[in-house]
């Protein structure tokens, strides 16, 4: 075996199962399938590139390949290779969901698809796709004591934390976090708000769905930047929004575009990434950010800030709600992208009596959010040792960065914006959504560009987080399913 099929192996292990390495690589395939990673209708790499892909013969893919045929999990197609098949219920129930309103349907699966990816654990593939850091880059010790000084410490009535865990908390969050926070929004980022204009939330992804539980009714039209991301797609859609996506450029939307769709459907809300945008890495520039406030107060728009990437950006970066002053926008942040996955601690910022409005959708969605992780977050913030880890970060990023820059231009990329913050768009010369499916396949989570577009549709490119894209056995997977694509070679 050379050695370039046993570092693929190395690197994407099979699950430990008895048997022929055939049955081991039904075995994690099938797994993929089930799981939405691979989905239906994805073209399976060929039996030879699965070979290569794989580190193993090609009689072992056909066996392996036999066998989820006869699962039922893939289908062979005359001259064309093998697909996933779709599942027998759905194809029982497509006529009856061709039959429902637009707004009623599911979530695609893509967009579910990745971030089940996040979820498995051991046999997950690598991900170049995913949106966070990597658990290596994440600074253990300091949760560590961040909790333990939190449970030590007494609280403002006078008992521990450890007691004041065992009840509900404040409805509008953590008192020392709401602190913190309006302290930092002020000092750091130039947004005035007090501790009262403050919510606290599971997460920046939770604080999103708060506030257009609050603001909208079924039926509401949405402006969305496009390309923008899938989860967020996915939520408003069932919430039963209209979407109406904007185009969004190098120094944010096209303004144009957002002035003739404010005239023809009355959005109520705008939802944008105005710093370190998901996935182009562009930051609004000082005069889009003056001419968006504009078009909210001609027209009544809310604008939801989303900065979930503030602590990986240049504080100096304009902020809507700094220009603003909350008054037409609703601020949100969350410090899971910079503390851990699982310290799902979101903020949201706003008008007073919009703030009002947010804690009783709060607590009619769950009550209240746990103390605990609010404290020891505030804890972080207030000794400066959550803004010392995020230098290390960005440190690290940069470095990162330039190496991924090389390897992507190397292996046939384009970046179509100038790489900035976690994220790289890049157009890769081939339809990504089958090359998704067999970078999958080899163990790689990719981003394909249809994630991030409002509606659907085949394109060339594709999001690549810059930290955990590093691997060159990645690029070196990546550039062969390219060329098996049809993509040009490199030179």
């Amino acid at each position: 075996m050379s050695d370039t099929a046993t570092a693929s192996i190395a690197a994407n292990p099979l699950p430990p199962t008895t048997g022929t390495l055939g049955q081991q690589l039904a075995v994690r395939m099938a797994e993929r399938i089930r799981r939405g990673a691979l989905a239906p209708g994805a073209r399976l790499p060929s039996v030879r590139e699965g070979a290569r892909l794989h580190g193993v013969s090609p009689s072992t893919v056909v066996s392996a390949y036999d066998q989820l045929q006869a699962q039922g999990l893939v289908e062979a197609r005359r001259q064309r290779g093998f697909y996933v098949r779709e599942p027998l219920a759905a194809a029982r129930g497509a006529a009856a969901a061709t039959a429902r309103p637009a707004a009623a349907l599911a979530p695609p699966l893509d967009a579910t698809a990745l971030i089940r990816g996040m979820f498995q654990q051991g046999s997950a593939p690598s991900g170049p796709g995913m949106g966070t850091l990597p658990e290596a880059w994440l600074d253990q010790p300091l949760l560590d004591r961040a909790l333990r000084r939190t449970l030590g410490r007494p609280t403002q009535r006078g008992g521990s934390a450890a007691g004041e865990a065992l009840r509900y908390g404040n409805p509008a969050g953590d008192e020392a976090l709401r602190q913190a926070m309006a302290r930092r929004l002020a000092g750091e980022l130039g947004i005035a708000a007090q501790a009262g204009q403050i919510v606290t939330t599971i997460g920046a992804t939770h604080a999103l769905d708060v506030v257009a539980r609050t603001l909208l009714q079924p039926g509401d039209a949405v402006l969305v930047d496009e390309p923008g991301w899938a989860v967020e797609f996915a939520r408003l859609t069932r919430l039963g929004m209209r979407l109406l996506p904007v185009p969004r450029g190098p120094d944010g939307p096209d303004l144009a575009v957002m002035a003739q769709l404010l005239e023809q459907h009355r959005p109520r809300l705008y939802v944008t990434v105005s710093v370190l945008h998901n996935p182009t890495g562009q930051s609004l520039s000082l005069a889009a950010a003056h001419q968006i406030l504009k078009l909210a107060e001609q027209h009544d728009l809310t604008i939801v800030e989303d900065d979930t990437y503030a602590w990986l950006a240049p504080p100096h970066a304009p902020r809507l709600a700094a220009l603003d002053g909350l008054q037409r926008t609703v601020y949100v942040t969350g410090f899971s992208k910079i503390l851990a996955p699982a310290w799902r601690v979101g903020v949201v910022a706003a008008a007073p009596a919009l703030a009002e409005r947010l804690i009783d959708s709060k607590l009619l969605g769950m009550l209240t959010t746990p103390a605990l992780l609010e404290r020891a977050v505030a804890w972080c913030l207030d000794q400066g040792l959550l803004r010392r880890h995020a230098e290390r970060v960005v440190t690290q990023l940069d470095a990162a960065r330039s190496r991924v820059v090389r390897l992507a231009q190397d292996s046939g990329c384009r970046f179509v914006t100038p790489p900035q913050g976690l994220f790289g768009w890049v157009d890769t010369g081939v339809d990504t959504e089958p090359l998704a499916a067999q970078l999958a396949a080899a163990g790689w989570l990719v981003a394909p560009g249809r994630l991030f577009l409002a509606a659907p549709r085949a394109t060339t490119l594709m999001r690549v987080n810059f930290a955990s894209a590093q691997d060159a056995r990645f690029w070196q997977a990546f550039a062969a399913a390219r060329q098996a694509l049809g993509g040009q070679p490199v030179r």
